[in-house]
């Protein structure tokens, strides 16, 4: 009865007529820029974000949602049009979603990712309703020892999940956990790494950086590889699949679904993980095995399915622990603290209203998008065929005044430009900027818990070990790190980065 209760709260939130307009704004305005090639939800959430600031806390994170579940059905979109995955959990979309393209049943292919995408959350978020109270009420015992290990863990986990050398995933946790330390000492009211620079004196805001790497970076290797594009299909037509196609379509729906739930709250990229799993399955299991590939609508709605169930069941950390678990989460935890809302599972018993009010919108937000992107198809399949050195202007104003809102100083504007060259840098030295965003989110909250930890222990740091759940935290991380460690699994995440390049 709780749960039916507190639903009904968050829908009564969710469900007035401002955050209405703003989750089907949200819904239209990640669509609108995730559909365009290249520019994923962590880059359109980094954009959008200054938009928010001046919205009440739960209008600003339902939108923000909003802008997710847009800009993810995006990148499905490209992906089939263009055989150009608008995130990485688009890139097995794009094996058969393409080849369904090419053989004139686009439509077809675009409405199955809608089914399964909106099947998916719908299932998802459900879950997310049914698990977010009892790991709530555990995370409520929480001490500083055991947050401090926890965030330990989420970083582990996201070297391992992470792809490509193990080197760099370290190298890019430490270069954000420096950048998370950067300004004054809350507590010795010391500057540390400001150089003199009085701008840096509050620390580097989250928002430039986020702008500047997934942002501007994504700009700058858009422009790059503008000439590979070409859009197969300018007009979409016969989007209801025949029955056939439902007949082969529903149970890799439903294993996706139960498979992407499972996977979406491992940190460090569950809705990338979940779909490459779910297209492994239903291919292993399949009687057509060699119609992967060449245009199988299998291929299409399992992993649909399963990065959209991955994708909402990655709330659940995030709400519940105040930990994220991929770098969108990152962006929504950046968006809770400039709300002036501290993460955690404080915030279930301390603001109930937001809390089942975001996860009510999830649902909202996921009728939205089938309702907006089924009869819109044809205009976004307009959109891609705008050149790309046309739309980055706009882009780039909008990021500039979006960053010179923060704080009004130009300086921000120029620290976003150099992010967003080390953006493109890293990605030519093929560093994954996710675990900086992650080291730079968490590092304070490290080293906040560490400092508390150690006091209230007088300075022992056995504090870490003698409570169960803190020593069995670190014990997993521990483990984790000695899987990345075995040959075998380091060269399935090289091999699993240089498919998806």
């Amino acid at each position: 009865m709780d749960t039916l209760s507190n639903l009904l709260l968050g829908f009564q939130t969710a469900g007035t007529f401002l955050n209405l307009g703003y989750c089907l704004v949200g819904v239209f305005l990640g669509t609108l820029i995730g559909v365009l090639p290249g520019l994923g939800p962590v880059a359109t959430i980094a954009m959008l974000l200054p938009a928010t600031f001046g919205l009440p806390p739960v209008s600003a994170l339902i939108m923000l949602s909003g802008i997710y579940y847009g800009a993810q059905y995006g990148g499905s979109t490209t992906a089939i049009l263009i055989n150009l995955p608008g995130e990485s959990s688009s890139v097995i979309t794009a094996l058969d979603g393409y080849a369904m393209a090419r053989n004139g049943r686009a439509g077809v292919a675009l409405a199955t990712a809608a089914i399964g995408s909106f099947f998916a959350g719908t299932v998802s978020t459900l879950l997310l309703a049914l698990a977010a109270p009892p790991l709530a009420q555990i995370a409520l015992k929480f001490g500083p020892p055991e947050y401090f290990s926890l965030m330990v863990l989420g970083l582990s986990a996201s070297v391992v999940l992470a792809h490509g050398s193990l080197l760099r995933a370290f190298g890019m946790i430490v270069f954000g956990l420096l950048l998370g330390v950067v300004g004054t000492d809350a507590n010795s009211a010391v500057q540390r790494f400001t150089f003199g620079i009085p701008e840096l004196a509050d620390g580097i805001g989250f928002v430039t950086v986020a702008m500047g790497m997934f942002g501007v970076g994504e700009i700058i290797r858009n422009l790059e590889n503008e000439s590979d594009r070409s859009v197969f299909v300018s007009k979409v037509t016969n989007l209801m699949p025949n029955r056939e196609d439902w007949r082969r379509i529903v149970g890799p729906i439903l294993r996706g679904t139960a498979l992407g739930s499972a996977l979406g709250i491992l940190p460090g990229g569950g809705a990338m993980l979940s779909s490459f799993a779910a297209y492994s399955v239903e291919k292993k299991i399949s009687r057509r095995p060699s119609e992967f590939g060449k245009g199988a609508i299998e291929g299409v709605a399992a992993p649909e399915s399963a990065n959209n169930a991955g994708a909402q069941t990655s709330f659940i950390p995030m709400l519940t622990l105040g930990i994220p678990s991929n770098p969108v989460m990152a962006l929504m935890i950046g968006a809770l603290i400039i709300q002036g809302i501290q993460p955690g599972p404080a915030v279930m018993t301390q603001q109930p209203a937001l809390f089942w009010g975001i996860i009510a919108s999830m649902w909202i937000g996921n009728f939205f998008l089938i309702l907006l992107n089924l009869p819109l198809v044809g205009m976004w399949a307009k959109m891609l065929t705008i050149p790309y050195h046309v739309l980055f202007p706009g882009i780039m104003v909008f990021c500039a005044i979006g960053v010179f809102s923060l704080n009004n100083t130009s300086f921000d504007v120029y620290l976003m430009a150099i992010f967003g060259l080390l953006g493109y840098v890293f990605a030519k030295l093929r560093c994954e900027p996710a675990p900086m965003l992650l080291g730079f989110i968490l590092g304070p909250m490290m080293e906040e818990n560490l400092r508390r930890s150690l006091t209230l222990s007088r300075g022992d740091p056995l504090v870490f070990v003698k409570n169960p759940i803190s020593v069995t935290m670190l014990i997993i991380a521990f483990l984790a790190l000695l899987l990345v460690l075995l040959p075998s699994f380091r060269k399935t995440r090289e091999e699993a980065f240089v498919e998806e390049d």
